[in-house]
């Protein structure tokens, strides 16, 4: 169903883009799926295009990996310490609500090169979603967990890695998922205004040449790299949190099918109760 979906898109825009239809939204200035297919064809071959992969990749990695480790403690201390919040709250209120790509002129006055300044934008871009959701997460968690600890001898750093991180790491996660959906789009914009190589500044390039075709390459990569570096946080956050209640239902997965020759189980009211025997019992 998912391939079908996908071939179903790219023939209606192969179809409006090919007769050129203008209707409402006007197709006759895009390009052709074949003609994106060409141009990435093209891109494919020649050494620019993995140049610009390799620099898009270290910058949203780099600025991601920055802003999972401070996010996640800053997250914890300020849920933590009455005194960080009230130190480190106010300003984290204040510039939480200001959009990362709006942080260029200051990215462009305070670092030596763009190289850093674009990393300081994408860092920004995913630290507050992981702080905020590191920050609800640690606050959430029921106090009987770290009275138990507590109880049992346990210190602060004890409190710390068997209570307080598993307990929020899965809100933590969810987190990091959206951070690094933001650190794509900000790292993208970022490109496009001060970056030498890169994916977003090679689709600006084309754009202001008129190449649409290697726009919407640019567009199609950006897309893929989202996706596979989204999924790549998720299946870690699965990894490490296999210690939690899983649906039976997961996407893309069938039921199991009972083995050939088994007894089905008949189905169980819900208004009878088995009770067992009183030797069972005892």
């Amino acid at each position: 169903m998912r391939l079908v979906s996908l071939a179903a898109a790219l023939g209606a825009w192969q179809l409006l883009a090919g007769l050129k239809v203008d209707l409402w939204l006007r197709f006759s200035q895009f390009p052709t799926v074949a003609d994106v297919a060409r141009t990435f064809a093209d891109r494919l071959s020649g050494p620019d295009y993995w140049t610009d992969l390799t620099d898009s990749l270290t910058r949203i990695l780099t600025g991601f990996l920055l802003a999972a480790v401070l996010g996640v403690a800053t997250g914890v201390l300020v849920a933590r310490s009455r005194l960080a919040e009230d130190l480190l709250g106010p300003v984290l209120e204040v510039v939480r609500p200001i959009p990362a790509i709006a942080l260029v002129p200051v990215a462009i006055l305070l670092f030596p090169s763009n190289e850093q300044g674009i990393v300081f934008i994408t860092c920004t871009a995913a630290f507050f979603p992981v702080l905020v959701s590191t920050r609800h997460a640690v606050r959430a968690l029921t106090p009987v967990w770290e009275e138990a600890v507590l109880t049992m001898g346990g210190g602060r750093w004890r409190i710390l890695g068997s209570v307080v991180l598993p307990g929020a790491l899965p809100a933590i996660f969810g987190g990091l998922s959206v951070g690094i959906g933001v650190s794509w789009i900000c790292v993208i914009s970022a490109e496009m205004i001060s970056g030498q190589y890169g994916v977003g500044y090679r689709t600006w390039q084309d754009y202001t040449v008129v190449n649409y075709a290697g726009v919407f390459v640019g567009m199609i990569t950006i897309g893929v790299l989202g996706w596979v570096t989204s999924t790549a946080v998720e299946l870690l956050g699965r990894r490490l949190t296999r210690w939690l209640p899983r649906p039976s239902y997961l996407p893309g997965a069938r039921p199991p099918r009972p083995a050939r020759g088994a007894a089905v189980p008949a189905p169980v009211s819900p208004t009878t109760k088995e009770v067992a025997p009183h030797d069972q019992l005892v």
